[in-house]
């Protein structure tokens, strides 16, 4: 290219901007012919198109047992648990907050351990036992960390304390009588924006003295 953007190619050459990228275009044209004529067929059967029709593709059955109660639920594959259990099965204590794996507002216990159900997907869950908030209570009568949870006021707004209730639930059954550090840690991955900290911890400790623990 010269000053002014003008063409230096020899003569008879001929090749300038305008027929390159003509040529171009008409050699992307012939080869996406090429391939839906050649290699179209072998390409529809190995990569099948997700649609309303593939429902082998697009969606799975997950069964699980929550609360002691077996449900079985057809998702698509992205579906997370937090979902499942809120707006499938109407278990709606815990709260989608940060929908990020932040807060712990959406904590359930999952085989044993505590987990963020905004970041697990519902087919990961398959044949699991999950024990959301719901779950503590027995009937009527209210499980020990949630009457602490009332008579240590250790709550304002109410987002965060299911998440909270659920992790100390799961720290005292593995730990009966864990050390104010030790409750810390376990608290850690739990946030409130109301800042009831304090109070929250002042559950732990009254709850890591009684014998046996939960």
């Amino acid at each position: 290219m010269s000053e002014g953007g003008k063409n230096n190619s020899p003569s008879g050459i001929g090749l300038n901007r305008r027929k390159f990228l003509k040529g171009m275009g008409t050699g992307l044209i012939g080869t996406a012919t090429l391939s839906k004529g050649l290699l179209g067929e072998e390409t529809e059967e190995k990569t099948p198109v997700a649609s309303a029709k593939s429902r082998d593709i697009t969606m799975a059955t997950v069964t699980m047992t929550i609360n002691g109660k077996r449900y079985s639920v057809e998702v698509e594959p992205r579906t997370t648990l937090l979902h499942v259990i809120r707006e499938k099965l109407g278990l709606t204590g815990a709260k989608k907050v940060c929908g990020r794996g932040e807060c712990g507002a959406c904590t359930v216990i999952l085989n044993g351990r505590t987990v963020y159900s905004c970041m697990t997907l519902a087919v990961e869950a398959h044949g699991a036992k999950i024990t959301t908030i719901e779950g503590l209570a027995k009937s009527d009568k209210l499980h020990p960390v949630q009457e602490a949870f009332i008579n240590h006021d250790a709550y304002q707004c109410g987002f965060c304390t299911p998440g909270f209730e659920v992790v100390l639930k799961d720290l005292l059954d593995k730990n009966p009588r864990p050390t104010l550090e030790e409750i810390k840690k376990g608290l850690s991955g739990n946030l409130c924006r109301c800042g009831a900290y304090p109070h929250v911890v002042d559950v732990a400790l009254e709850l890591a003295g009684r014998k046996g623990g939960m």
